[in-house]
């Protein structure tokens, strides 16, 4: 009995199955405007985490604060 053939390639991951789809429907500009669409929506979307955090650690503090008082 024999073992199973080793692939001599990898196997693509799916976000790399995904931009060669991608790069087949979509012309060059509109990969760019979409990447860098997701990159501000990726931005934006730490921006928003690290204000709940800012609003949490003053809310900590005001609160210290007041029960100092």
């Amino acid at each position: 009995m024999q073992a199973a053939p080793v692939r001599a390639t990898a196997i693509p991951s799916f976000t790399t199955a995904l931009r060669a789809v991608e790069s087949l429907l979509m012309s060059g500009g509109q990969r760019t405007a979409r990447r860098n669409a997701w990159t501000s929506v990726l931005e934006d979307r730490r921006r928003a985490k690290d204000r709940v955090e800012a609003q949490r650690v003053l809310d900590q503090a005001l609160s210290a604060r007041s029960a100092r008082s």
